[in-house]
């Protein structure tokens, strides 16, 4: 037994020794870990275990306003309310109460929210989740109906409110596609919306809280609280006024002329490049940016693609992304003869002609074995000075000045005109300049370029060129936002006027501005564009598509454009209208573009406050409704405007035309109504195709008034044809009432 023990006692004692160092390094390992949690990873463990227990709420950050340049405001953020349910204090109220919360909420919500009831409930019941949206965006008159009906019913901790913010375009359509729009999570995703994005955004901030298993609050301690910091505000050069009137003159040359592939335009001040208006037709709206615009949806329609068809998707797709496109700043087209004021200029700077300096045109000139046409198939004559080449758009005459100039020279002016680069203005997605490499600009690639054809540029980079010639060379970048300013108001920047460079003389520059002033006030090729008290220099320009031909080869489709700056002898604007594929019979850009380039300047001019050389021949209406007929009648004759009185009665009760409705002294009456009886309405007779002289006569006839835009000069109203009028033949309508038309000059196809 004790030889037994003796052995045993060896063992036990190596075995304790064994478990002694297992212990120790086991307690060894304890100690360093909870060392190392205690001071290493100390932060990473509390933060977790606050994010088990701890909720946070978000606190949106208020996106910045979008402004006019009379701070007339065009985005904003407005709130709307999402209206939810605790489906958890639900279930707990109903079982300690025994009534039916949930029938409850569902009967009232869809009441107030024009929902399904059945659908409520289900959404509310059939769930597992703590937090049920039951709508979104609610209005503030369903808000508040919600927070009585919550009220009344006692359900203050089931049936839940949130204010959220959804942005806002108080002008609808107006200036669309230049200020585009957000997404669903607020973020811009088109024009100033996407440019000028992260300055608008802001910065969220939140609202941590904990709760304990049960949900209850936990101490204060657990909370934390960072304040939302709003975005900035952008004030922008666009006038609303301007943006109004350039609008409705695009939307009239689509209707006019039958355009398939839109019309876009735009107005710049020449000496800053501010962008005081900027369109295309047909503007989306973009406080609903996913439903597509009239003519898109007859497109859609007209497509034959049965509606949810994989090719129907398809294709309202791809006219959606058109519709949004900003045509004046993505699409490259062929400027046409509205190019030629850049080879003009570039002849002169460079010495290579003069303005005096005498040409040829026999309707064609043969280079590089190409017999390139005039536009004046039968020739321009011989023996006229530049200064008529460049008022009649002579082809020949252009081609000429190219060759004197070499392609390396020409090349260089296109070059220093910026047409190789990206304008710089402030907006997304800006096209760029589809042009010849310098060594592949061949005689041939040079004639045509000389007149603006085989090569592409975007209608901003053309009217940023035209605008360095109408303020003495200076070539300037142009923008969209003056001013950012913060929250409260405090100027956080502000745009200063950038010039990339001169390119070409003041003198030069001041030659060019008089001789296309004195084609629009002469019998220059841009008469159509002629504005009564003001000099306006103007080109017009057609040219053709060669993306599209016929089974034949040829092109069909045109563009028909027209550039304009007034006034010449002064800093003004610049202004260009673009017609990308008139379907109509005359598709020249001095018919479709040139008459609506007047009716804008007339509208804006004054507007602007341009002074001008004559006095004014028109006159905004008062109202005379209520005076008597004498009153009236005496008022009206001061003022030289002719009148007519309808009926027996002492006071006037109508008048047409109405209050605001400007017309032309000496050439329209008003009709002043004693008596509201029937046949006093007159059937519209069809204009189109008239002489003015005509037109008038006719209109007066009938008991009619005409507003007639475009060129028209005093004394020619017989060369002046009407090519539009607003109001369709064999309507009916009041008598003295006011028939929009447009006029044209017929006899220059460019």
């Amino acid at each position: 037994m004790d030889k037994l023990i003796s052995l045993t006692k060896p063992k036990t004692a190596k075995r304790a020794r064994v478990i002694l160092v297992a212990l120790f390094i086991f307690g060894a390992f304890l100690v360093v870990n909870i060392f190392r949690l205690d001071f290493f990873l100390y932060a990473q463990y509390k933060q977790k275990t606050l994010d088990q227990i701890t909720t946070t709420s978000a606190l949106r950050a208020e996106r910045g306003k979008i402004y006019d340049s009379n701070m007339q405001l065009l985005a904003d953020t407005r709130t709307s309310w999402r209206i939810f349910v605790s489906t958890r204090e639900i279930k707990k109220f109903k079982s300690r109460d025994g009534v039916e919360y949930d029938r409850i909420i569902a009967r009232g919500c869809a009441e107030i929210l024009g929902l399904s009831e059945e659908t409520v409930y289900r959404k509310i019941t059939n769930t597992a989740t703590l937090d049920v949206t039951i709508k979104k965006d609610a209005s503030e008159e369903e808000y508040q109906k919600i927070l009585e009906f919550t009220e009344k019913n006692r359900l203050s901790e089931l049936l839940l409110t949130e204010a959220q913010s959804s942005r806002y375009y108080p002008e609808g359509t107006l200036a669309a596609h230049v200020l585009g729009f957000t997404g669903s999570d607020g973020q811009g995703l088109y024009g100033l919306e996407y440019s000028y994005n992260e300055i608008l955004t802001g910065t969220d901030g939140y609202y941590m809280y904990a709760k304990d298993a049960g949900g209850n609050s936990l101490p204060n301690q657990y909370a934390d609280y960072v304040a939302a910091t709003d975005g900035a505000s952008i004030v922008t050069t666009i006038d609303s006024f301007v943006q109004q009137a350039l609008e409705g003159e695009l939307e009239r040359i689509r209707i006019n002329h039958d355009v398939s592939n839109r019309v876009t335009g735009i107005v710049m001040d020449t000496e800053t490049g501010a962008i005081l208006a900027m369109a295309t037709s047909s503007p989306f709206d973009p406080n609903d940016p996913f439903v597509l615009d009239s003519v898109s949806e007859e497109k859609l329609l007209a497509s034959g693609y049965a509606e949810g068809s994989e090719e129907y998707k398809a294709y309202k797709n791809s006219l959606m992304q058109i519709m949004w496109s900003n045509k004046a700043v993505s699409e490259a087209y062929e400027p046409g003869s509205t190019f030629k004021i850049i080879t003009v200029a570039a002849a002169l700077d460079a010495g290579a002609a003069s303005i005096n300096d005498r040409f040829s045109c026999t309707g064609h000139l043969s280079v590089g074995g190409w017999r390139i046409k005039c536009h004046k198939t039968n020739g321009h004559g011989s023996g006229f000075t530049l200064a008529y080449g460049l008022q009649m758009s002579c082809n020949p005459t252009m081609m000429t000045l190219a060759s004197r100039l070499g392609s390396d020279k020409f090349y260089e002016y296109v070059a220093s005109f910026g047409y190789f680069e990206k304008s710089g203005i402030d907006l997304p997605s800006e096209g760029k300049t589809v042009f010849h490499e310098k060594d592949a600009l061949g005689a041939t690639e040079l004639a045509t370029a000389s007149f603006g054809q085989r090569f592409k540029v975007t209608v901003i980079s053309h009217l940023t060129a035209i605008a360095a010639v109408a303020n003495g060379g200076k070539l300037v970048t142009p923008y969209v936002v003056d001013k950012i300013i913060s929250p409260s108001g405090e100027v956080i920047s502000q745009h200063e006027v950038e010039i990339r460079g001169e390119v070409i003389s003041e003198e030069v520059a001041s030659i060019i501005a008089e001789v296309l002033e004195e084609g629009v006030s002469g019998e220059g090729g841009a008469k159509n564009a002629y504005v009564e008290g003001y000099k306006v220099a103007a080109k017009t320009g057609t040219s053709e598509k060669f993306d599209v031909l016929d089974e034949n080869g040829r092109s069909y489709l045109r563009i028909g454009s027209t550039v304009a700056f007034a006034p010449v002898s002064e800093g003004g604007i610049a202004v260009i209208i673009v017609v990308d594929e008139p379907q109509c019979q005359v598709k020249y850009g001095s018919q479709v573009a040139a008459p609506y380039i007047s009716s804008l300047l007339s509208t804006v001019l004054p507007y602007l406050e341009y002074e001008s050389d004559n006095e004014p021949q028109t006159e905004a209406l008062k109202s005379y409704v209520g005076l008597s007929a004498k009153d009236a009648a005496g008022a009206l004759k001061e003022l030289g405007i002719s009148y007519q009185i309808i009926g027996d009665g002492e006071r006037v009760l109508m008048q047409a035309p109405s209050e605001g409705v400007v017309i032309a002294k000496g050439a329209s009456t008003v009709y002043l109504y004693t008596e509201i009886r029937d046949g006093d309405t007159v059937s519209v007779p069809s204009l189109i195709g008239l002489s003015l002289a005509q037109a008038n006569k006719l209109a007066i006839n009938c008991g009619l008034n005409l507003s007639v835009r475009g060129g028209v000069r005093e004394g020619a109203e017989e060369i002046y044809k009407v090519t539009a009028q607003d109001i369709s033949p064999a309507a009916e309508v009041k008598r003295g009432s006011v028939i929009l038309i447009y006029v044209a000059a017929e006899g220059h196809n460019d």
